[in-house]
């Protein structure tokens, strides 16, 4: 066996992020070969995400990005097993490093697009197994959406406190001046924090699912079996415009001001800005 000096177990510990005692023993069983070192490390990485396939992963966070120029934004969620892990500075840095691949990516949805994303030579995917090898947990991209604006408009972002939660929206706006008004920039911050707490299905009736709303109204219905179909029709219906304004956003009573939905508050906000705006979509994303 090749003697393993400490330069070289030092090179590759500064390459790989690994612990000196995990690079000296690749480094020995690659007989001091420093490639097929970190191709071990991978290994070990790849063995591991095999090894806990099945683990839940109910830690982590959730990253914001947004471009420079504001006409792009996304939100994405790492996540791994434990608190624990969710703390330490390899999950850290591989969450802040998660920007510069979202920047690059040119998927709107879905964590393979993250993963396969290169940046600087390496994919996201990389990136993650050999964070794994370290930390010995599962830790992946849990998901990922990127939202693009095709003309006036803006986006409104909210990541909760404990990072575990958050929300992206975009809303178009009648134009530029009115999109980059202050009092619109708010409201649009304002709503995502909304979205976050509140959980909305759908931005209106029209996004329900057709089968959660017969089954909504099914259910309706059987409680009321005994009265005259007539009554029934009316409790429905007024227990569907209960359901609708709990589930879906713009028919939401504010959480900052429940005498309003979600709905006024924005055209509020637009007519002080001196147009008019409208939420086009929304995500809400959560760890796990």
């Amino acid at each position: 066996m090749a003697e393993i000096s400490a330069s070289t177990v030092m090179k590759l510990r500064k390459m790989s992020g690994q612990g000196m005692m995990d690079c000296k023993k690749a480094l020995q069983e690659a007989d001091g070969d420093v490639d097929q070192a970190m191709e071990l490390l991978r290994k070990k990485g790849l063995a591991t995400l095999a090894k806990r396939a099945a683990r839940d992963t109910s830690e982590g966070t959730v990253v914001q990005w947004q471009s420079a120029d504001g006409k792009a934004a996304a939100l994405a969620t790492v996540c791994c097993e434990t608190d624990f892990v969710a703390k330490s500075d390899d999950f850290r840095a591989l969450a802040e490093t998660i920007s510069s691949y979202i920047a690059a990516c040119e998927a709107d949805e879905g964590a393979e697009g993250i993963l396969q994303t290169v940046v600087d030579g390496k994919s996201f995917q990389e990136l993650l197994t050999e964070t794994v090898s370290k930390t010995g947990e599962k830790t992946e991209v849990g998901d990922y959406t990127r939202y693009k604006l095709d003309g006036a408009g803006l986006f409104g972002i909210y990541v909760h406190f404990n990072g575990k939660v958050g929300s992206l929206l975009q809303i178009d706006a009648s134009d530029d001046q009115v999109a980059g008004a202050v009092v619109l920039k708010q409201a649009a911050s304002d709503i995502a924090m909304h979205v976050t707490a509140s959980k909305p299905l759908a931005l209106d009736t029209d996004g329900l699912d057709p089968q959660t709303v017969a089954q909504e109204k099914a259910i309706y219905a059987e409680q009321m079996q005994n009265k005259p179909p007539e009554i029934i029709e009316k409790i429905v219906e007024g227990k569907m415009k209960k359901f609708y304004a709990e589930n879906c956003l713009l028919h939401q009573p504010f959480v900052k001001d429940d005498s309003k939905t979600v709905e006024q508050v924005l055209a509020d906000a637009a007519k002080q800005a001196g147009g008019e705006a409208t939420i086009k979509r929304f995500v809400r994303l959560d760890v796990g």
